[in-house]
């Protein structure tokens, strides 16, 4: 059946699948894997479209480079002072942590991979200071672990080149600090 939007499902009764190969080869099988997830929950059709694989290899590699960018710069002050618009970053980053969480037990891969979005979106804001690389640190290490069974690969690598240890599988899954969701100052609209 044709979508309104004039995309047609894929389906091996209409022998309209993608060839994946074709798509690894081209992006990498975490590229893939990560667009599948993020496109629909497992037990639901997938609506195919080419901009979101590109969409989904944008993604990874701006995991990558922020990645990369930490790994080469050994900057860290502790954690930031409420208020800070590191501890805004933060407070951000565990809300999200928090609702991914429970995304993964609802197996709703697809806003889990949105949250990592949403992660990464407020990570790529901090500036160079110590204490916003304490906080990219903190939320590398909280994205990769969430991504590993998505992109195995490469948080695998990121891991690793992150010097978090030798094995991501053996890290454990995140924990969301209580405290990071605290807020010095709330606002109320009048």
């Amino acid at each position: 059946p044709v979508t309104p939007g004039g995309i047609e499902k894929m389906s091996k009764s209409k022998n309209n699948g993608v060839d994946p190969q074709l798509l690894i080869d081209r992006y990498g099988v975490d590229t893939v894997r990560l667009y599948t997830m993020f496109t629909a929950p497992p037990d639901q059709s997938l609506e195919w479209s080419d901009e979101g694989v590109e969409g989904a290899h944008r993604f990874l590699k701006r995991l990558w480079t922020l990645g990369l960018r930490l790994a080469q710069d050994a900057k860290d002050a502790g954690l930031p002072d409420q208020g800070s618009s590191c501890a805004e970053a933060r407070r951000e980053l565990h809300g999200t942590l928090q609702k991914a969480l429970f995304d993964y037990e609802r197996q709703q891969y697809n806003t889990v991979v949105s949250a990592c979005m949403t992660m990464l979106n407020a990570l790529n804001r901090l500036d160079d200071s110590a204490s916003a690389n304490t906080v990219l640190r903190e939320g590398l290490g909280i994205m990769l672990r969430l991504l590993a069974p998505i992109a195995p690969h490469v948080t695998h690598t990121l891991w690793r080149e992150l010097g978090f240890g030798d094995d991501i599988l053996h890290a454990g899954w995140p924990r969301v600090d209580e405290d990071a969701l605290q807020s010095a100052t709330v606002s109320y609209v009048v």
